[in-house]
């Protein structure tokens, strides 16, 4: 077991006095039997009234409600967690998932069915050219050792950048360019998991990096593919490795774009300015 600490802060300065609306903030881990939150503290400024549910993919959500003006936003969390996924690779799969081609059973194929649809049919040719370096159609392969290939393939062959721009670029976007961010490699990995028949869905959380623990970080992301009998199973495209006991999931999502750590809005003519901060030791 390691224990993990994460604090992440989000600071909004205008330029006017300003009026905030509800923000939905996706910042507290996702807890099951491989991850415990020992601790969790939630602080805003101006002083918020926090609401908290759990949406359509079980993530924690707290809205926080502002009521009065301001010219400046902090929003801070920090936990401690205890990470108990310490061999990844201890799980079983389905006699009739161990090797790749299969189909999922009808029961669970239509339970992921959302987590399948494909992406358009000139990204699907292009994803489907691009996977033919990995596996080709004629091969048996087992399931696992393909999508470990694909998550290497990616982190070997593109260039990782760091993008301070919103938003994830298409699987389209991130071939032709042969780089991207996290999140585009992410996105990349799950159009072509969905290409090759299975289900997919984007996970944002963090990543303990000990070499970079003492600087300033980011939110970090990934994807998880469905494995009969292994269940949802993280793989990491931006280290080219099967996600281990140094990722700390936050929120899940079938697409990319929905799951940013802090959303929300403001009334005002001022202008914004943002700085993000997220620091992962061990503890």
């Amino acid at each position: 077991m390691k224990r993990y600490k994460i604090i992440h802060r989000t600071y909004y300065n205008y330029t006017d006095t300003v009026t905030l609306g509800a923000h939905h903030l996706l910042l507290r881990p996702r807890e099951d039997h491989e991850l415990r939150i020992e601790s969790f503290v939630l602080k805003c400024t101006p002083e918020a009234k926090i609401f908290w549910h759990r949406d359509v993919e079980d993530n924690s959500v707290a809205i926080a409600n502002f009521n009065q003006p301001t010219q400046k936003l902090l929003i801070e969390s920090e936990v401690i967690i205890q990470q108990y996924n310490e061999n990844p690779l201890d799980f079983m799969v389905a006699d009739y998932a161990i090797y790749y081609p299969f189909e999922y059973e009808s029961s669970d194929r239509f339970l992921l069915s959302p987590y399948m649809v494909l992406p358009d049919e000139e990204t699907r040719i292009l994803l489907n050219d691009w996977i033919f370096n990995v596996w080709k159609t004629s091969d048996v392969i087992q399931t696992y050792t393909l999508l470990q290939k694909l998550a290497a393939y990616i982190y070997h062959t593109f260039i990782y950048k760091v993008r301070e721009e919103p938003g994830v670029q298409t699987a389209k976007e991130t071939l032709s360019l042969s780089s991207g961010s996290c999140r585009d490699f992410a996105l990349l990995f799950m159009e072509a998991v969905k290409c090759l028949g299975l289900a997919s869905r984007f996970v944002s959380g963090y990543l303990h990096a000990p070499l970079m623990s003492a600087q300033i970080g980011s939110t970090h992301a990934w994807a998880e593919v469905y494995i009969p009998g292994g269940g949802w199973k993280g793989f990491d495209p931006t280290i080219g490795d099967i996600v281990g006991m140094d990722h700390i999931p936050v929120a899940v999502a079938r697409l990319a774009e929905s799951v940013p750590p802090v959303a929300g809005s403001y009334a005002g003519s001022a202008e914004s300015n943002l700085d993000v901060g997220v620091w992962v030791s061990q503890c």
